[in-house]
C-alpha cells in the first residue's frame, strides 16, 4: 500500500525555482515518510504546475489498486482554479497537509526571493478555499513536519484509508441468515456495497459443514498442538481427556471455517446460532482465533458489525492493542463506580488481552448443540473506544462511545466467557441515553489500539454520520447534534 504527495507550484516561478521546489518537496517526503512507515510508503510525485498535469495524477491515484491516498502541499502559489478538474475527478481520500519547507524564519537574511519560495501560508488557503467550494472531502493538518504530532495525525488519517480501503475490497460470507425477529442487525446491503465497497454474500450453513467434514485429522492434529501451546488448556480437553474429543470437534470447525474463507477470498464472516445445520458446536474458538488473524466477525447474522470489525481491525494493523467484536451485555450500577460488562456467548477476540487465555469447554443453553469449547480471558484496563454501526433507512449511523476499560470490581469464576469490562464517558446514564436516543446497536466492535480520531477520519472518507459520546458530552448538546445531523443528512442526499 502506498500513499501519494503531491505538490502544487506554477510555471510562472521559472525552472530555478520548481528545482528548489522539488529537492524540498523531496524533503518534506522522506521526513514524513519515515513517520508512516512501515503502514504505508510515501510516494513523492513530480511537482504539479497545470491543470492538466493535475488531473492526470488525480485519476491515475483513482486507477492504481495500491494507492490508498493522496497527500497535497502547495509549496508555492498554486493558483487553485488549475485544481478544481483533478479534484472534481478524485476519489481517493485526500489530506491537506498545511505546511512549509522551513520551521524557523532566518530572521537576519530573509528577503523577498525567500518570500516567493515559501509561499505556503498563501497557497494552501488557495487550495482549501477551492476544496470547500467543491465540498470535497479531506483532512487537514497544519504544522511543520518535524512536529511529532503532525505525524501522528497524519499516521492517524492512514490508519482510515487502509481501513477504508480494507472495506471497499472486502468480501464477507454471512453462514445462514439474520437472527429471526431482529431489527437492528439488519439493513440494505446493497447501499452498504454502493457506499463502503463490501460485498455480503450468504451461503447456506451446510455447505460449511461440508468444508468442516473434509478436514482431515493431521490438521486437526495440527492445531490442537498450537492450542496446546498458546493457551492454558483445561484439562479434560488435553489429549487423553475426557472431553478432548470437544477441542478436536473445535479445532475441525476452525480448518473447515478457514479453508471455506480462504477459498472464497472472504475477509470477514457471521454465524447465527439459529442456523446450525450439521455443526456439532457452535462455533467459539474458531472465531475467536480467526478474529485474532484479522477476520471480521458478527454474531447472529449481524454483517454491519463484521464488517465494522474487519475495518478497524485492518486500522489497526501494527499498533498496540487489540480490536474484537463485543456486545454490551450487562451493567453494574453501583455500590461503587457503575460499569459496563461486555462480553457475547463466545467470540470475543483474544487480541484485546496480553494475559495467556484459557481454553476450556462449557454448556451453551442456546443453539442445541453439544458444549462448545472457547476462549476465556479478561480485557486489559487502558483507554479504548466502542463503535457500533446502524442503518437508519435513509443512512448509516456511526456511534462511537470513548470509555476506559477496567479491572472487574471482583473475580468473576463462574463466567465462562470472555469479557470486558469498562466505564463508559462522560458518565454511565448519560453515555447510556446518547447510545440508545441515537439508535445505535447491541453488536458493537470494541478497540483499544485505535482512538475516537481515527474513526472520525474514516467517517470523512466515507462521508457518513458519527456521532461521539466522550468526556464533553451533554445530553441536551448529543440531543441537538442528532436533530442538526438529521436535517443536514437529508438535504445533503438531494431530491
Amino acid at each position: 500500500m502506498n500513499v501519494w504527495f503531491l505538490t502544487g507550484s506554477q510555471e510562472l516561478y521559472g525552472p530555478e525555482t520548481l528545482q528548489q521546489v522539488e529537492v524540498q518537496s523531496r524533503d518534506i517526503v522522506g521526513r514524513l515518510g519515515a513517520a508512516l512507515a512501515p503502514a504505508v510508503e510515501l510516494v513523492w510525485k513530480p511537482v504539479l504546475t497545470n491543470a492538466a498535469q493535475i488531473r492526470r495524477v488525480c485519476l491515475d491515484a483513482n486507477s492504481d489498486d495500491g494507492c490508498i491516498g493522496v497527500i497535497a502541499w502547495m509549496h508555492t502559489f498554486s493558483p487553485a482554479k488549475m485544481w478544481i478538474g483533478g479534484l472534481d475527478e478524485l476519489r481517493t481520500p485526500l489530506l491537506h497537509l498545511h505546511t512549509q519547507a522551513n520551521e524557523a524564519l532566518p530572521w537576519s537574511t530573509i528577503d523577498m526571493d525567500f518570500m516567493n519560495l515559501n509561499q505556503a501560508a498563501h497557497g494552501d488557503r488557495e487550495f482549501a478555499h477551492v476544496q470547500t467550494r467543491l465540498g470535497v472531502a479531506r483532512k487537514t493538518v497544519a504544522g511543520h513536519v518535524a512536529d511529532p504530532e503532525v505525524g501522528r495525525r497524519v499516521r492517524t488519517w492512514v490508519a482510515a484509508a487502509i481501513g477504508a480501503a480494507a472495506l471497499r475490497n472486502l468480501r464477507m460470507v454471512r453462514f445462514g441468515d439474520n437472527m429471526r425477529n431482529v431489527a437492528v442487525t439488519e439493513g440494505d446491503k446493497v447501499e452498504a456495497e454502493h457506499r463502503f465497497g463490501v460485498s455480503v454474500n450468504t451461503y447456506g450453513v451446510n455447505d460449511l459443514v461440508a468444508a468442516v467434514d473434509g478436514v482431515d485429522d493431521s490438521t486437526v492434529d495440527e492445531i490442537v498442538a498450537e492450542c496446546l501451546d498458546t493457551y492454558d488448556v483445561a484439562a479434560e480437553l488435553r489429549p487423553g481427556g475426557e472431553r478432548a474429543a470437544s477441542l478436536r470437534d473445535g479445532a475441525r470447525i476452525e480448518a473447515g471455517l478457514r479453508r471455506f474463507l480462504t477459498e472464497g477470498g472472504y475477509g470477514a464472516f457471521t454465524t447465527n446460532f439459529e442456523d446450525l445445520g450439521g455443526l456439532r458446536q457452535l462455533p467459539g474458538l474458531a472465531v475467536q482465533r480467526l478474529m485474532a488473524e484479522g477476520y471480521g466477525f458478527g454474531g447472529e447474522g449481524d454483517w454491519k458489525t463484521a464488517a465494522l470489525v474487519h475495518t478497524l481491525k485492518a486500522m489497526a494493523a501494527g499498533l498496540p492493542g487489540g480490536t474484537s467484536f463485543m456486545e454490551d451485555y450487562t451493567y453494574h450500577f453501583g455500590p461503587g463506580e457503575p460499569k459496563v460488562l461486555g462480553a457475547h456467548m463466545l467470540e470475543v477476540c483474544p487480541s484485546i488481552t496480553s494475559a495467556r487465555p484459557k481454553l476450556e469447554v462449557h454448556p451453551l443453553s442456546i443453539g442445541a448443540r453439544e458444549d462448545p469449547v472457547r476462549l476465556v480471558f479478561t480485557a486489559d484496563p487502558g483507554p479504548g473506544i466502542v463503535v457500533g454501526l446502524a442503518d437508519l433507512g435513509d443512512r448509516f449511523r456511526l456511534v462511537l462511545n470513548a470509555v476506559d476499560l477496567v479491572a472487574p470490581d471482583e473475580p468473576m469464576p463462574k463466567l465462562p466467557v470472555a469479557h470486558a469490562v469498562w466505564q463508559p464517558r462522560p458518565d454511565m446514564s448519560t453515555a447510556l441515553e446518547s447510545w440508545l436516543i441515537a439508535g445505535g446497536p447491541h453488536h458493537t466492535a470494541l478497540s483499544t489500539a485505535l482512538d475516537a480520531e481515527a474513526l472520525l477520519d474514516l467517517a470523512a472518507i466515507w462521508r457518513t454520520e458519527l456521532v461521539v459520546i466522550d468526556e464533553h458530552t451533554t445530553s441536551r448538546a448529543f440531543a441537538n447534534e442528532l436533530r442538526w445531523n438529521q436535517a443536514y443528512y437529508r438535504l445533503a442526499q438531494g431530491f
